[in-house]
């Protein structure tokens, strides 16, 4: 097939999105596609070969057979480029418009969760009636962050409500006017990939040993910032829960294609849904890819079957009455 390989972005995200690019291509060629590179700039322009691309709703992108987003963060992951595919009517890799635009919303993705009662940690929304007394009563450290925002950009850690909370919200607000203050996760960080459709299939849980204070955007993305342990330390009636987390959270949010899902486990094995990424890092080394690797299925193999998954997800739209 011929792809659409989008990448770059507007996000501060830009360069790990150019790296995932990268490796999708090659991936893609393994597997016996072409990639059509789509680079998008910081400023929002889409060029291919150094010429700017021109889009017409109902024209396609390129005259490709499917497009493979691995933009990170707003104006990527949010929704709003698959909107865009969806007016050129170009089948996609990865959620629809609007799973991607509640998992990429914490607040959205947490509330959605309550209201299943699948089990999170506690949250507040900064501005909502009491919520400074509610933050209170979240315990220590607490965890501050624009809601919709990927890479741990804009998070505070906040060891004492009292100290530092008004600054860490400022900082949020910077990013996002949507803020969210976390109670602490306990225990280790497991991460979950998840590959399919109407039934998703879920890779070995993988455990996130940060070799910093905690996972932030330098120990995710720099030289020797983590390291993954797979599969992950646990007994195997708890790796077994969060597989089966990541499977439902995967559905309930209507995702599609492709979604990492991260936990909190704690010492006695309660586990706890932390976050979904519905267009996670995409390099052959990252989290992602490593924990399908680690199940049975090789990175081209993986671009292979989430290229048809998506064209399969396309057709089965198009196939109802509008």
């Amino acid at each position: 097939m011929k792809v659409a390989v989008l990448q770059g972005g507007r996000s501060s995200e830009h360069e790990v999105s150019l790296r995932s690019g990268a490796s999708v291509a090659v991936g893609l060629g393994e597997a016996g596609h072409t990639e059509v590179p789509v680079l998008i700039d910081r400023d929002g322009r889409w060029t291919c070969f150094g010429e700017e691309v021109s889009l017409a709703p109902g024209g396609g992108l390129l005259e490709c057979d499917v497009a493979f987003p691995v933009l990170h963060g707003p104006f990527g992951e949010d929704g709003t480029l698959q909107g865009m595919l969806e007016c050129l009517d170009v089948p996609y890799v990865g959620a629809d418009v609007l799973a991607s635009a509640l998992c990429m919303d914490k607040l959205s993705f947490k509330r959605l969760l309550a209201f299943y009662g699948v089990p999170q940690v506690d949250f507040v929304q900064v501005g909502d009636d009491g919520w400074r007394d509610r933050a209170a009563g979240l315990g220590l450290p607490l965890w501050v962050k624009p809601s919709r925002l990927g890479s741990s950009v804009g998070i505070s850690k906040v060891d004492s409500p009292e100290k530092g909370l008004d600054e860490a919200v400022e900082l949020a607000r910077r990013h996002d006017p949507r803020v969210i203050v976390e109670a602490s996760g306990p225990g280790r960080e497991v991460e979950c990939s998840v590959l399919g459709n109407e039934e998703p299939e879920t890779s070995q849980p993988g455990e996130i040993v940060a070799n910093a204070d905690w996972y932030d955007y330098e120990a995710k993305y720099s030289e020797g910032g983590m390291e993954l342990v797979v599969p992950a330390p646990l007994e195997p009636a708890t790796l077994e829960r969060v597989r089966e987390l990541a499977a439902r959270v995967f559905s309930l949010t209507g995702c599609s294609g492709m979604a990492r899902c991260d936990f909190f486990v704690a010492e006695d094995g309660e586990v706890l849904v932390n976050e979904i990424n519905t267009i996670p890092g995409f390099t052959e080394t990252s989290v992602y890819a490593k924990l399908f690797e680690a199940s049975g299925i090789g990175y081209p193999e993986l671009c292979d079957r989430l290229l048809r998954l998506g064209i399969e997800r396309h057709e089965r739209a198009r196939s109802f009455e509008f």
